[in-house]
């Protein structure tokens, strides 16, 4: 079978799963899913909030390329119809006190051999025409690359990739399902984009421990802040040593039992026990004669003689998997250290009664109760990260870091 055989079968394919709907997806209603957590700064219009969020959404609509010869496209569509956005009513994104709709993201792609492919048949017919040439003029080469890439583009059919938002009104925060870089970037520009004088600000460990800590903690956090500026990079990037300590002291706080309080408000009563440790999958990174080395320790820990291998070498705790524990319930998650976003999140499994209800109300059910298990779980985490900041800005930190460095050294 030829090369252009073997694509127009992927083309037939790919225009039946698009026919179809299917898209790539990560959001709420998936069992597992990464997330990143925003904070939504500026001021919304009282009178007319709807309006002014209906309009914003629609004006940066996602808008189909099938029929064309673009090569991608993003916007904004409806979370439960993402082929068929419309925000003029209320219920097409809108649920209590969130806001649900999702990032869309269209993008054709040429497989690089299919191109070089018909790219060198249409140079063989160009010098066919003219014998006295051995190959196409650079102009001509290029015209032709270009003239051949257009029209794959338009035998092609898009790529659909989506990505769930979750915006809580009353308190600003914003949930992000995806922790890729690229696609967080993206989001970013389009938010700002789309809502005059709002901007989501990614919440990272230093302005989590600030949302967390009283005033006093706060000018104790302030006065260890590392970085020259509060720009966002240079915060995230200066106090790395934020994530890094956390995730050190919950591997050796688990070790000690790993038992912890609710202490940040939430579904869970303030002093709810819960349970909390670092296992099964460990990142360190730090610097080596050659540059920066990665250690990662897998499966189940019990001594952590490898990771603590690897921290008194100097390297430090990247990313991690983190489990809490309340009753039966378990939620587990890896904490990326200098950003703190949240992959492969995973709750306890969503219950939602079906028999003899509609299709939508299924949906709706399966999203409250998702967001229950995910701000639990967030609350306990919040609870955990807390708890090691006041030790962290204690007189007892000293302590604490004699007894992690008796422990390293076993």
């Amino acid at each position: 079978m030829t090369v252009s055989a073997v694509s127009d079968n992927k083309f037939k394919l790919k225009r039946e799963r698009y026919q179809k709907g299917y898209v790539s997806r990560m959001g709420v209603y998936s069992n597992t899913v990464s997330f990143a957590q925003y904070r939504v700064s500026g001021e919304m219009p009282r009178e007319g909030r709807f309006e002014w969020l209906s309009a914003a959404l629609q004006g940066r609509v996602f808008k189909s390329i099938e029929q064309s010869a673009e090569e991608q496209a993003e916007g904004w569509t409806c979370t439960d119809r993402p082929d068929d956005p419309d925000f003029s009513t209320s219920d097409s994104f809108w649920r209590d006190r969130y806001l649900f709709f999702t990032y869309r993201r269209d993008q054709r792609r040429i497989p690089a051999a299919l191109l070089k492919s018909h790219i060198g048949r249409a140079e063989g017919d160009y010098l066919a025409k003219r014998p006295e040439l051995k190959r196409p003029p650079k102009r001509e080469r290029d015209e032709i690359k270009e003239r051949v890439r257009l029209g794959l583009l338009t035998r092609s059919l898009p790529s659909p990739a989506t990505v769930d938002l979750a915006w809580q009104q009353d308190s600003g925060l914003l949930n992000l399902f995806s922790a890729s870089a690229k696609t967080m970037e993206r989001f970013e520009e389009l938010f700002a984009k789309s809502f005059e004088n709002l901007r989501p600000q990614l919440i990272y460990p230093y302005r989590r421990a600030l949302g967390l800590l009283d005033e006093a903690g706060q000018q104790q956090l302030i006065a260890l802040n590392q970085a020259g500026s509060d720009a966002a990079l240079d915060e995230i990037q200066s106090n790395r040593w934020l994530g890094e300590e956390f995730l050190l002291w919950l591997l050796q706080a688990g070790l000690e039992g790993g038992n912890f309080r609710v202490q940040v408000p939430g579904y869970y009563e303030q002093g709810t026990p819960f349970a909390a440790w670092i296992d099964d999958r460990i990142q360190l990174q730090g610097g080596g004669e050659g540059g920066p080395q990665k250690v990662a320790v897998s499966g189940s820990q019990d001594s952590y003689l490898e990771a603590r291998s690897a921290l008194k070498s100097g390297k430090a705790i990247s990313s991690a998997a983190i489990y809490l524990e309340k009753d039966e319930l378990q939620w587990r998650f890896v904490l990326n250290a200098e950003l703190f976003t949240f992959g492969a999140f995973k709750c306890p499994p969503v219950k939602v009664e079906r028999e003899g209800v509609e299709e939508l109300s299924e949906r709706e059910s399966a999203f409250y109760e998702r967001i229950y298990l995910l701000e639990a779980g967030l609350q306990m985490f919040d609870s955990l990260y807390r708890a090691f900041l006041k030790e962290r800005l204690g007189p007892g930190w000293q302590e604490r870091q004699a007894a992690v460095n008796a422990w390293l050294e076993g």
